[in-house]
């Protein structure tokens, strides 16, 4: 697993994408919460294709906070089956990188 990670996940509104963010950073599972939207979406549910409106967070992390974000999300996420997933930052100003260290301790 990678040391630190981008960690995102969708939701359907703004408010709750907001309610995320905020809980997960100030529970120091992660350095940071950018909500962005709204973005369209096109999906396949129970066999049909929709479309939507989602809001995406994106997260800031360290590896060994994943699986601890990850279970705060799905607990607050509104959706059934949450997507969350994650990609290792491959390099990063090493400030940067130490700041997201102290900000999920």
């Amino acid at each position: 697993m990678a040391n630190f990670l981008i960690v995102i996940t969708t939701v359907d509104n703004q408010d709750a994408a907001r309610k995320l963010s905020r809980s997960a950073v100030e529970a120091n599972l992660a350095a940071s919460g950018q909500v962005t939207g709204p973005i369209e979406t096109t999906y396949r549910h129970l066999g049909e294709v929709s479309e939507g409106t989602e809001y995406q967070v994106t997260f800031r992390t360290t590896g060994d906070r994943r699986e601890a974000l990850e279970a705060h999300l799905v607990e607050g996420h509104p959706y059934d089956s949450p997507e969350v997933i994650a990609f290792g930052i491959d390099a990063g100003r090493a400030e940067y990188l130490e700041w997201i260290t102290r900000a999920t301790r």
